[in-house]
């Protein structure tokens, strides 16, 4: 048995709602996995770096494994928030693997979904991830962060959603049952909304998302409307990455699935099931490293 084939292998997904990690070896797969708090590397550095650990930690002794093993570990960490190379060696620097490399949460999405196939994704969680994956070449467009882009995410369905329900009480749109439901979580205070807005995080946002899905779902006309424009920006994002109908995509996150019931027919013609989860994607990615430094040594 090879060096890689025993080594520790661990995969993070991290992002605003929460972090989970999954522990394994090549020649046993996944040992364990867990689940942690948000770990959006932009909005909270420490406490992302601090979630990453403790969840780490908790797979480790779910696998039945020392602290100590941390040691020779492979690490791969997708992670919202780190964008440049910079922000890459600053999470892998703060994080007390011995061999560590951290990267935005597009290529863990892509390689979690996709495997080794051609096709498209819709990743599409607190944040939003539209990508492909060609010939070995990867893009991507989008996943700029909640404050500037990542329209159609779950922090973007949040926003919209509270955006509609301050028109409504300015007198400027019709209230629906679904905007009425969110005001009154805010005691129909408007100045409770606006407090809200100043110190909310994605994640906070995000956490309306379930209720606007399903008030869509039900036939909410907010809600509705709300998916619909999601929608057409997640075709625009299809449409210049070079989509054409009948090629595999897939829809993925808490999110992404329930954008089917708005898409263009001809669009999911290729639908295919994802082959696995952004986590899985990460702990695939650790593997390929450390199969890429036993290489090296030899």
């Amino acid at each position: 048995m090879s060096d890689s084939e025993h080594t520790l292998l661990i995969g993070v997904d991290g992002g605003g709602t929460g972090c989970r990690a999954t522990v394994g070896t090549a020649a046993n797969g996944i040992l364990a996995t867990a689940d942690g708090g948000r770990a959006n590397t932009s909005s909270d550095f420490d406490l992302a770096i601090n979630n990453i650990v403790q969840t780490v930690k908790t797979a480790l002794q779910k696998a039945g494994l020392q602290e100590a093993s941390l040691n020779n570990a492979v690490v791969h960490c997708g992670l919202a928030g780190v964008m440049t190379t910079q922000d890459s060696t600053r999470v892998s620097a703060a994080l007390p693997f011995c061999t560590c490399i951290a990267t935005d949460d597009r290529p863990t999405a892509v390689r979690g979904a996709l495997g080794d196939q051609d096709g498209y994704l819709l990743s599409i969680g607190t944040g939003a991830i539209a990508a492909r994956q060609l010939n070995g070449d990867f893009r991507s467009v989008g996943g700029w962060g909640f404050y500037v882009a990542d329209q159609a995410s779950g922090a973007w369905l949040g926003r919209a959603a509270l955006e509609r329900v301050l028109l409504c009480h300015d007198g400027l749109a019709e209230h629906s049952d679904l905007t009425r439901a969110i005001f009154a979580r805010f005691d129909n205070d408007p100045n409770a909304i606006s407090s809200f807005s100043i110190t909310a995080k994605p994640g906070d946002y995000g956490a309306f998302s379930p209720e606007i899905v399903a008030g869509a779902k039900s036939g909410d006309p907010w809600g509705q409307s709300i998916m619909r424009e999601g929608a057409d920006h997640l075709q625009r994002c299809l449409a210049a990455l070079g989509f054409k109908a009948g090629q595999v995509l897939c829809l993925t996150g808490g999110v992404g699935p329930h954008y089917a019931d708005y898409l263009p027919s001809a669009t999911l013609s290729g639908l295919a099931p994802s082959r696995g989860s952004a986590l899985d994607g990460a702990f695939q990615l650790a593997k390929d490293m450390a199969e890429r430094r036993v290489e090296i040594r030899t």
